[in-house]
C-alpha cells in the first residue's frame, strides 16, 4: 500500500477534468486512482488516457463515484453544483479529502455541504490559483483602507463556454470587498445594469461578465473616485494554475480534522 495520495477525478471529460487529470498523472506526490463521468457518457468503460486521445493511463472511466472514491484519498470536482451535492455526501462515506471548484452553487447549496463536512475535509473555492487569492486579500485591505467615495466595481472575463455569471472569483472578490467595507455583499451587490438604471448608489459593489474567445480568466477590481482610480488585477493564460491549486488543496486536506476550508487556508494566507 502506498502513502502517495490516489485522488478521483469528476467530470473526466471536460476542460478542467483533462487538465486535472494530466496534473494528476504527472505530479509525483499522488496517483490517479479513478475519474467519473455522467452515466451515458461515450467515455464510460474507456481507459482515460486513450478517451483523452493519448496513451492507456491503466484507469477506466466509471459512472459509479461511490466505487471510485472507496480507493481514494481525495475527490478532485469542477462539475456542476447539483453533481457536487452529490459527490459531497459520498466523499464523506469514504471519507475523502473533497476539493470543490464548482462555479455557480448558490448560498443554500453552499449551506448543504454542511452535514457532510462534519465526516470529511471540504476545500471549497471560486478560484484556486495563489495569485486569486492574494488578490483576494488585497481587496479585502484596500476596501478596508477607503471610504465610500470610492465606488468598487468588479470586471471578470471568461471563455464563451461559460455558463454561470458572475463568476466565482468575481464573486469572491466582491465578497472580499464588502467583508473589508463590513457589509454583506447580498445588501450592496448590483449585478445587472440595463436602460434607465438611474445614478450609482453609493455604497454598492457592482459586477460586469464579459464572455468570449477562449480567455481563460481575467478579473479587475476597480475603485473608483473623483480624481482618481486604483486597478487590482489578476490575469490567468493558463487554466494549469487552477490544476496546480486543486492538487495542492487535495495533499494538504490530508490528516486534517473535518470541516470546511478555503484557499486561504491551504496557502497559509
Amino acid at each position: 500500500m502506498t502513502h502517495i495520495p490516489g485522488i478521483v477525478i469528476t467530470g473526466a471529460s471536460g476542460r478542467m477534468g483533462q487538465m486535472l487529470i494530466k496534473t494528476v498523472t504527472d505530479s509525483d506526490q499522488a496517483r490517479l486512482v479513478g475519474v467519473v463521468e455522467r452515466k451515458g457518457h461515450d467515455w464510460i468503460g474507456q481507459d482515460v488516457g486513450t478517451a483523452m486521445g493519448g496513451q492507456a493511463l491503466g484507469v477506466v472511466v466509471t459512472d459509479d463515484p461511490l466505487e471510485a472514491f472507496a480507493q481514494a484519498q481525495a475527490v478532485i470536482d469542477f462539475t456542476a453544483p447539483e453533481a457536487t451535492l452529490e459527490f459531497a455526501a459520498l466523499a464523506a462515506q469514504a471519507r475523502c479529502v473533497h476539493v470543490i471548484g464548482t462555479t455557480g452553487m448558490t448560498d443554500e447549496q453552499i449551506a448543504a455541504l454542511e452535514p457532510a463536512s462534519r465526516h470529511a475535509v471540504i476545500v471549497r473555492a471560486g478560484n484556486m490559483s495563489l495569485g486569486v487569492n492574494l488578490l483576494v486579500q488585497l481587496t479585502k485591505k484596500v476596501a478596508a483602507a477607503l471610504d465610500e467615495d470610492f465606488d468598487i466595481e468588479v470586471i471578470e472575463g471568461h471563455h464563451h463556454h461559460k455558463v454561470d455569471a458572475p463568476s466565482g472569483t468575481a464573486l469572491m472578490l466582491g465578497e472580499a470587498a464588502a467583508e473589508g467595507r463590513g457589509v454583506k455583499l447580498v445588501d450592496v451587490a448590483d449585478r445587472g445594469r440595463d436602460g434607465i438604471t438611474g445614478a450609482r448608489k453609493r455604497g454598492d459593489i457592482g459586477f460586469h461578465a464579459i464572455r468570449g474567445g477562449d480567455i481563460v480568466g481575467e478579473h479587475d477590481v476597480l475603485f473608483a473616485a473623483p480624481g482618481e482610480r486604483i486597478v487590482l488585477r489578476h490575469l490567468a493564460t493558463d487554466r494549469a494554475i487552477f490544476a496546480r491549486g486543486a492538487l495542492k488543496a487535495a495533499l494538504w486536506g490530508q490528516g486534517k480534522d473535518p470541516g470546511q476550508y478555503d484557499m486561504v487556508d491551504v496557502l497559509g494566507l
